[in-house]
């Protein structure tokens, strides 16, 4: 029992300062917290699993990343490739592992008419709480949403989360996040960025500052074309993700200039006329 207890008071120690390291916590507990993972606790989902929002006995609020259990390989290796980066990771604007758990069940499970012993592994990650959701939710055009200082607040905040995960968290061994997308950047009450989801994450040495991969992971349209054209891997990847950030948050959407009859100058004098003239009226 006081293990437990000191485990529950060290996650709190977490979520008011990040002091301690992330501890491991029961599923059990983890049930309890999140009303069973219930839909109504359910915070968002993705391809690799699903999120909830688990409230302690205090009142305060985390995030649980709960991975899919029905791709055992796949998720194993997300869930320690997160974990991994996470545990290391102190940033104001990278969100904050605050414990994780890895149990294996016995269940019942039908097949073939009969009812058989099979084990279920269960892993999941508990983070910080983000109550504004993801950037993704926020983007609009220069009319309407965040005031240009949000906006550039916000590409701020990315832009130091980014430095410290290239460049500071550890001399010469730089984490490319390698998804880096609005669905991926959580926002706190004071809209403050943190850069989430390290599943598909890599670590480089302090000899070698870049990689090649056959395997193509990642989401399109934030992929870099080295990457996309011969799996290239460097802290390149993550500024070209970045930039295609910075033309979302700026313009609203992703409709550049590719998708339209304009020149990339004119697209680009034409969205800063609009904020130019956007600004003025608020003046």
């Amino acid at each position: 029992m006081d293990s437990e207890s000191s485990r529950y008071e060290k996650l709190e120690s977490m979520l008011h300062n990040g002091s301690s390291e992330p501890c491991n916590l029961p599923l059990e507990y983890l049930r309890n917290i999140t009303n069973n993972f219930s839909d109504e606790r359910l915070l968002g989902e993705g391809g690799f699993g699903k999120v909830y929002k688990g409230v302690l006995q205090n009142g305060e609020t985390i995030a649980e990343k709960k991975l899919n259990s029905s791709i055992p390989g796949v998720t194993d290796r997300q869930f320690e490739n997160e974990a991994y980066h996470l545990m290391r990771l102190r940033h104001p604007n990278v969100v904050l592992l605050t414990a994780c758990c890895s149990e294996t069940e016995i269940t019942y499970v039908e097949y073939n008419g009969k009812y058989i012993c099979a084990e279920k592994s269960e892993r999941l990650l508990c983070l910080e709480y983000m109550p504004k959701g993801s950037l993704r939710g926020y983007l609009s055009d220069e009319f309407s949403g965040f005031s240009w200082d949000t906006r550039y607040k916000i590409i701020e905040g990315i832009c130091y989360g980014l430095h410290y995960l290239h460049e500071e968290w550890q001399l010469n061994a730089p984490i490319v996040h390698m998804d880096l997308k609005p669905a991926n950047i959580l926002l706190d009450n004071n809209m403050v960025p943190k850069i989430a989801d390290f599943g598909l994450s890599r670590l480089f040495s302090e000899e070698k500052t870049w990689t090649c991969t056959t395997s193509r992971d990642g989401t399109l349209g934030y992929m870099a074309p080295e990457y996309i054209n011969r799996g290239l891997i460097t802290t390149k990847s993550d500024i070209f993700s970045f930039g295609v950030i910075i033309i979302e948050i700026v313009t609203g959407h992703r409709d550049y200039p590719d998708e339209t009859e304009i020149s990339s100058q004119e697209f680009i004098e034409l969205i800063i006329n609009n904020w130019r003239n956007s600004l003025e009226k608020s003046q």
